[in-house]
């Protein structure tokens, strides 16, 4: 039997930063690939920071086709959320495209949730709210495509977002402890549908945790190198959101904002094409797919 072959997809949480290891960088993905098969996976990491839904599309997409993989994983959207010319409707529209291309090639789609960046970095209420609503919207659009094509779906959010011990220096990629959270995550529901036979990744880091000096010179490289370059892009249209918003906390009205990115979403996922019969995920209660060397055609 050919070996599971696991090609990810994604922006700096799938590279792998916050996690560094021998070499470079490690991550969720790499951790996830040695626990998928009793031998572990030939693993391919095309994730690259910064990567937005179009990156994925048009650069990292064509390469993991050509690898013929048995799982993909595809993990991004926070980039997107973070420019000033976010598009929802093209976010869906790329995201449908590329689901639908691995999907098409007989590959298990792995899909994410994930937490908005307002949050981990702790912003004022007025500058992390419209933030929030573009990751809500972004995650409702995730989440619906991978009920359509029926991939496994972690939702990344939650209380273990707010455990500062499973972030880095950065506050806002995971640390090990994080990234081996993530893969435990992954592994669990992978196995639940009998895509995952190895064994699950240890929680444990196996490197000591970076001392205050280090964390504090990665967020004054890193991360002021981060906010710096989103300062540039983002932060002019973000405090004109900001003000948008205040101005309807002061009126109480601040559920047309919300009311306003839900009808955004409506909107995002019904201009995307139905996908074809044999696309569309099973009932409620049906048989779900079988073990991806079965749907490969491996014995």
């Amino acid at each position: 039997m050919t070996g599971v072959r696991f090609v990810a997809l994604g922006d700096s949480l799938t590279e792998g930063v916050g996690d560094p290891a021998a070499g470079g960088r490690r991550g969720w993905a790499a951790l996830l690939a040695a626990g998928l098969a009793p031998e572990p996976a030939a693993f391919t990491n095309l994730a690259v920071s910064g990567a937005r839904t179009r990156d994925v599309l048009e650069r990292q997409l064509p390469a993991a086709l050509a690898l013929r993989p048995d799982i993909v994983s595809v993990v991004v959207g926070v980039n997107d959320t973070l420019r000033h010319t976010f598009d929802l409707t093209a976010v869906a529209a790329g995201l449908d495209t590329a689901y639908a291309a691995c999907t098409g090639r007989g590959a298990l789609l792995v899909t994410a949730c994930l937490p908005d960046p307002g949050e981990l970095l702790r912003l004022p209420g007025a500058l992390a709210r419209p933030l929030a609503r573009r990751q809500r919207a972004v995650n409702a659009v995730v989440h619906a495509l991978s009920d359509r094509y029926d991939a496994v779906h972690l939702h990344a959010r939650g209380d273990w977002t707010r455990d500062r011990a499973l972030w880095s220096a950065d506050r806002l990629h995971p640390g090990e402890r994080g990234h081996r959270q993530l893969a435990l995550r992954f592994h669990a529901l992978l196995a639940a549908r009998g895509a995952a036979t190895g064994p699950a990744p240890s929680p444990e880091p196996e490197f000591p945790a970076p001392t205050r000096s280090a964390r504090l010179r990665r967020l004054a490289t890193a991360g002021t190198g981060w906010v710096a370059r989103r300062c540039t892009d983002l932060l002019p249209h973000l405090l004109a959101l900001a003000a948008d918003d205040l101005r309807h906390q002061a009126r109480g009205t601040t559920a047309r904002l919300d009311h306003r990115a839900s009808v955004a979403v409506t909107a995002a996922l019904a201009a995307l094409s139905p996908p074809p019969p044999d696309r569309r995920a099973p009932l409620p209660g049906g048989p779900g797919p079988a073990p991806v060397a079965a749907r490969r055609g491996r014995a």
